[in-house]
């Protein structure tokens, strides 16, 4: 698994559960991972197959209009978040950000490009929608990796 800022291509679905999986063990308790990138670049297919990957059986949506999703797993709580329309981190926090991590297993927040500044420790991934020649092939790249191995 690349742990830089190397594009991970991901051209389908399974390769972008795959490397969900791959993820998975490498997230420590109580991590918060911002997954930024437009629309369509498969940030809520990537919260569902993490899920999976964590034993979770829920069916996992977006939470554009509910904010926060939980999904309970054998391994703890993922926390999903979707913070669009929230304006900063602030309004994050009004949230409960910091009383959710406390009792997730991980945090996921797409559109959570306001917590990078304010959290040094949130792990951060980068999902895209287009192949070098611009096909429609996905990919990602880890602006700030997890650890090589959990803790």
């Amino acid at each position: 698994m690349t742990t830089g800022s190397e594009r991970i291509a991901l051209p389908d679905e399974a390769a972008l559960a795959s490397f969900a999986r791959d993820v998975a063990p490498r997230l420590p308790p109580g991590s918060l991972l911002v997954l930024t990138g437009p629309l369509g670049a498969g940030k809520t297919s990537f919260v569902r197959h993490l899920a999976a990957a964590l034993g979770s059986e829920a069916a996992v949506t977006s939470p554009t209009y509910a904010l926060v999703h939980e999904y309970p797993s054998p391994s703890g709580t993922l926390v999903h978040v979707d913070a669009y329309r929230l304006a900063d981190a602030a309004a994050l926090r009004m949230l409960g950000l910091d009383e959710i991590r406390e009792r997730a297993r991980v945090t996921v927040v797409e559109w959570g490009e306001p917590l990078l500044a304010a959290d040094p420790t949130a792990l951060h991934l980068a999902l895209d929608r287009a192949g070098p020649q611009g096909d429609v092939r996905h990919g990602a790249t880890w602006l700030r990796p997890p650890p090589a191995q959990a803790r």
